[in-house]
């Protein structure tokens, strides 16, 4: 895959880039010259085993991503991505008694397609998810750009006060404020903080929501609770609270 020179995340780049990962390169490259003639820079790869670490190496704003893929499945790769990233997820799939599963909470997939699809349909679904996930284009401000995640430096500020987040609040906090309004279990919470493979309950997230809780009291004292608790559920981002 061709790298771009800028970051398409960094706040001072102005392109949003579309991964494009779909083994059939005819296919691909329709779908390539649609959004690129929406103002969107296309990258391709048509295998799926390099796609992870692609994504580790140099993150694009929206993955569209096939379900079928030669050296690793569609469902494998959104999985392991979302250890790590809450990056836009449009799964493309000729499955149908698999879309439950792409979009199940668990999974992470933020929506899907199904083929024969439009290529103008795809477009329209980039700019939804887009519209609900970064409106921003290209910065990861949150929240009326009070809360700033940096991803290299796993570092996170509220209003320019830097938060002090351990790995796993940093985490918890990235996969919450990246999907406003979202709930989460505290199931997906755990999977989403920790990439080890060890026991840990589901209640040990509240301990990590409470601290974070703490650090962004500290941080603005006077704004409103940004993280609701949901009964019976788990917890969600909420990005209208403690605005000033």
């Amino acid at each position: 895959m061709n790298q771009p020179t800028q970051h398409p995340m960094h706040p001072a780049a102005n392109t949003v880039t579309v991964l494009i990962v779909e083994d059939e390169i005819e296919l691909a490259a329709v779908l390539a010259g649609y959004l690129r003639r929406e103002g969107f820079a296309v990258e391709l790869m048509h295998r799926g085993d390099t796609v992870v670490s692609a994504v580790r190496q140099q993150p694009p704003t929206v993955l569209l991503l096939d379900l079928m893929l030669p050296g690793q499945d569609g469902l494998s790769i959104c999985r392991e991505i979302r250890q790590f990233s809450s990056l836009p997820i449009l799964m493309l799939t000729a499955r149908v008694e698999e879309i439950d599963r792409l979009l199940g909470l668990e999974l992470g997939a933020d929506d899907y397609l199904c083929k024969p699809y439009s290529p103008r349909e795809v477009v329209a679904r980039v700019k939804a998810l887009l519209r609900r996930l970064q409106p921003l284009y290209g910065q990861t401000a949150i929240a009326a750009q009070r809360l700033q995640f940096d991803d290299a430096a796993l570092n996170a500020k509220l209003s320019g006060v830097m938060l002090d987040l351990t790995v796993v609040e940093y985490r918890l906090l990235r996969q919450l404020a990246s999907h406003p309004g979202r709930i989460y279990s505290r199931q997906q919470l755990l999977d989403a903080a920790h990439d080890e493979h060890r026991v840990v309950t589901e209640r040990t997230v509240d301990s990590h929501i409470k601290n974070v809780r703490r650090k962004l009291r500290d941080a603005q004292p006077h704004s409103g609770e940004l993280i609701h608790s949901v009964y019976g559920i788990g917890y969600k981002f909420d990005e209208l609270a403690g605005d000033a």
